[in-house]
């Protein structure tokens, strides 16, 4: 079985990655599994040069073929931030209630389409013979006016997406792999494994 190491410490986003990959005959291994502590700086300026950052360095470090994603939220009220800083925005241990709430705080005056907002994934895979590959996933949505629905991690309860009339902390696990920014990435980013790795 062809082996992949994830290049996350986070336990939301691993379980959403080994759900979406669940039908490939591959075993994925997250950082804390493979006994790597590494501390990465993610200093690019979009999500595909900080997904490409950590794959590289975790590839050098153990000489796997290594997977990361770097994902989040972009509101354009303010800028579209938190963009690439969405996991250290306000602080790296600062809970999501608290970023949530300052979001939409700021998005006080928002109105209609002014809250528009969406969810962004980059996904690498860094090969030991320096093959890089690359994918995007989006979903388009809004940005509610409170918290709702317990599905999910981190900005999922206030990003309404209209289409289905819920946010992505209200959707169903399986539902929301489906159509998310992460499904959409790892399904492109499946499609080139498959050719090249498979």
């Amino acid at each position: 079985m062809k082996k992949i190491i994830v290049a996350t410490g986070n336990e939301g986003k691993m379980r959403e990655i080994r759900m979406i990959m669940k039908n490939l005959d591959i075993e994925l291994v997250s950082l804390k599994e493979a006994g790597i502590e590494a501390d990465i700086e993610e200093n690019g300026t979009t999500f595909e040069e900080n997904a490409i950052i950590k794959a590289k360095a975790i590839m050098e470090l153990t000489g796997a073929v290594v997977m990361a994603d770097d994902s989040g939220l972009e509101v354009d009220y303010i800028n579209k931030e938190p963009g690439v800083y969405s996991a250290r925005y306000l602080g790296k241990d600062t809970p999501y209630s608290v970023k949530n709430k300052n979001i939409i705080d700021r998005l006080a005056e928002a109105k209609g389409e002014e809250r528009s907002a969406r969810f962004v994934c980059a996904i690498a895979v860094a090969f030991p013979d320096g093959r890089i590959l690359t994918s995007r996933g989006v979903i388009e949505g809004f940005i509610g006016y409170e918290e709702k629905g317990t599905n999910g991690f981190g900005y999922d309860p206030i990003v309404y997406v209209p289409e289905y009339g819920m946010t992505t902390g209200e959707m169903d696990p399986d539902f929301k792999n489906s159509i998310s920014h992460r499904g959409k990435a790892i399904a492109k980013m499946t499609e080139q494994l498959k050719e090249l790795y498979f």
